[in-house]
């Protein structure tokens, strides 16, 4: 490996390198420090480089000269992922897309753009042309990039209307470029996507993206207080059903996630309340009114537009998914998270099953979503981390209770999955990236096919710590 050779040849060609010790580290790093067990094992790592281009020929020109002087190369959007996607485990360069932002076009239907624009940005964009918006979003919207969302996404704010990223037809196209001597373009397309799509850049390096529209509203947020949670459960649920009436966002809060993780909406609830969160459509409110007066322990606290809090509590999406997890972090450091499906057969027995044998070490926090057109529930449930021993007890509880887990405590993809191979990310890693070098050590399979997932996977290669550390 020659890292001063590639930085060498990429500033001669006129691409942005940095190399300044402080904002390579800054740049090198994503949101692993979520996850405890994350940040124990990835918190020294940094690249040696940072790549911006500011095209497609840019980011061929890049692959070109690190392939030839084999230098790793991890890519970054916003770096607003929790599992450790954008971390360079073996230093080289980290492919940083964030001034690759332009909308290429708007139809009905669809938008093609380039993977660096903030989601918030396309929406706006989308919104300005022809009165759309995207499907989904994850609900870092303000400052999470399209590309990144697709990479290291699996769905998020309107997936309880659309499903996951994972369904037909909520990826439109992929243009995908190989990491190989001569580096080829490739349009990706149907079934295939799922080769490049949540593959954390580990065999390709998505540069225009062809993303599915909605129409756009002024979406009206909510939230609504039970003092009985599975009562909450069934409503969010059942609304869900509900055809027709368009929803959003449908999340539920185990009391106290309100009250004590949520400064703005704490004064307005008590400590044994449950909390609903919702986006309503504008059109679709006076058949909300109707829904929600059959359910009599429904208490709404908050309408956006309608509800004078002296602090108003800002976008509503920004209290769930995700973002529950960093408000109760802001509040409580040893907060963590798991990430929970309890499926669409049974979701509310199966969550009250968890609830009365975890609670209040595990707090339920509960995201609707749809999956195969059915309405399904999903956990980024809050856990007290007291020992990473513990904390794989309380994974094996879930699991033995049949919910499943999708670990984001390990920065591998398929510990992050279902600690399967996914034979076609692997296949095209090997037709793409021949010599494994795009995001070194997070696919196993392509290190140890034989990998028995009894413990975490620790990748050879990732870097040492330095004794300072």
């Amino acid at each position: 490996m020659s890292i001063q050779a590639a930085i060498d040849t990429l500033t001669a060609k006129g691409i942005d390198i940095d190399t300044n010790p402080p904002s390579v580290k800054s740049k090198s790093r994503d949101f692993f420090w979520y996850s405890p067990v994350l940040k124990d094992r990835l918190d020294h790592v940094v690249a040696d480089f940072v790549a911006t281009p500011k095209s497609e020929a840019e980011v061929i020109d890049i692959l070109r000269i690190c392939h030839a002087e084999d230098v790793p190369v991890t890519t970054r959007g916003a770096g607003t992922g929790n599992y450790g996607q954008a971390m360079p485990l073996a230093g080289g360069c980290i492919l940083h897309l964030g001034k690759m932002t332009a909308v290429k076009d708007i139809a009905p239907g669809r938008v093609i753009c380039e993977p660096g624009i903030l989601l918030k940005d396309l929406d706006a964009a989308c919104k300005a042309d022809s009165g759309q918006e995207l499907r989904m979003f994850s609900s870092t919207w303000a400052t999470a990039t399209i590309g990144g969302f697709i990479a290291g996404g699996s769905g998020g704010v309107g997936s309880v209307r659309w499903g996951g990223l994972r369904d037909v037809g909520n990826i439109l196209r992929l243009r995908v470029v190989t990491m190989e001597a001569e580096p080829r373009v490739m349009e990706i397309t149907g079934d295939d996507i799922h080769r490049v799509a949540h593959a954390y850049g580990t065999n390709g390096i998505i540069t225009e993206i062809e993303m599915p529209l909605a129409p756009a509203y002024d979406w009206v947020g909510i939230f609504l207080s039970f003092k009985d949670f599975e009562e909450a459960l069934r409503y969010s649920y059942d609304l869900a059903a509900c055809d027709g009436l368009l929803i959003k966002l449908a999340t539920i809060f185990e009391a106290p996630i309100a009250k004590d993780y949520f400064q703005r909406v704490a004064p307005h609830v008590a400590e044994d309340d449950a909390v609903v969160a919702l986006m309503v459509a504008p059109h679709a409110m006076p058949g909300w009114e109707t829904f929600t007066a059959a359910y009599s322990g429904a208490k709404t606290i908050y309408v956006q537009g309608q509800t004078d809090w002296p602090r108003q509590p800002g976008h509503v999406f920004e209290y769930g998914w995700n973002h529950t997890t960093l408000r109760a972090l802001k509040v409580d450091p040893s907060i963590t998270y798991l990430q929970i499906a309890y499926g669409a057969d049974d979701p509310i027995a199966l969550i009250g099953k968890v609830k009365e044998r975890l609670s209040p070490e595990v707090l339920q926090h509960v995201e609707v979503t749809r999956s195969g057109g059915r309405v399904t529930m999903s956990g980024l449930t809050l856990v007290k981390f007291t020992s990473e021993e513990r904390l794989d007890e309380i994974i094996a509880m879930h699991e033995e209770m049949g919910a499943i887990n999708f670990n984001p405590h390990r920065y591998t993809l398929e510990e992050g999955g279902r600690q399967t191979v996914d034979d076609r990310q692997l296949a095209f890693k090997r037709e793409a990236d021949p010599k494994g070098l795009l995001n070194p050590g997070k696919m196993i399979t392509w290190d140890d096919p034989d990998w028995s997932y009894d413990s975490m996977y620790a990748w050879p290669g990732l870097q040492p710590k330095t004794a300072a550390e």
